[in-house]
């Protein structure tokens, strides 16, 4: 089984942070998922209300780490979702390719936005009892592998009047931080609030 690795999110005025990552073995796999804090910006929220739509990137992954060379991945996932606020009906909706979802409240679309789940991970791929990576690894002596969580607002999206500006001003810097955590094939789930 995978173990479960939780992060501590720091309090922060604007701005993306994790706050919580887990990798947990499920009936179909292993199943990454990330819980993102985000605070928008009093500029970036403005612009939403006034018809801005926002893309959001986000990318969860199963990395290989390699004393020789540099990392690579086993398993990785990139979502999109377009976050957008409807002035007639004065409701915010996010949409994940045809599927959307709509909201009355910034801070509940915000939560939603921020709950990221990968698909899973076959469990051929990575167990560690037949020849996935996890039984590569504990054959060679190494004890883990790392998963990867990452967020940010993609602003190659924005209107190109808006790209100038997001790319030059930091209230459009929108990003977490890189986060990283260890795997480890024969831990025992378990949950744990940071």
């Amino acid at each position: 089984m995978i173990g479960l690795c939780l992060c501590s999110s720091i309090v922060c005025a604007e701005g993306i942070v994790i706050s919580k990552a887990e990798a947990r073995l499920t009936d179909e796999g292993y199943q990454l998922s990330a819980d993102f804090d985000i605070q928008l910006s009093p500029t970036v929220e403005t612009a939403l209300k006034h018809g801005v739509t926002l893309y959001f990137v986000s990318e969860l992954a199963i990395n290989r780490s390699r004393w020789y060379w540099m990392d690579t991945d086993v398993a990785r996932d990139e979502q999109s979702a377009k976050l957008s606020f409807n002035a007639l009906t004065q409701q915010y909706r996010i949409t994940r390719g045809s599927l959307f979802q709509s909201f009355n409240d910034l801070k509940d679309a915000l939560t939603v936005l921020g709950h990221q789940v990968a698909p899973p991970v076959p469990v051929a791929l990575l167990d560690k009892n037949g020849g996935g990576y996890f039984s590569r690894l504990l054959k060679k002596g190494s004890e883990c592998c790392s998963a990867f969580a990452q967020m940010e607002l993609d602003v190659t999206q924005l209107p190109k009047p808006l790209q100038v500006n997001a790319l030059t001003n930091e209230d459009w810097n929108l990003k977490s931080e890189p986060y990283r955590w260890v795997i480890q094939p024969g831990a025992v789930d378990k949950e744990t609030q940071p």
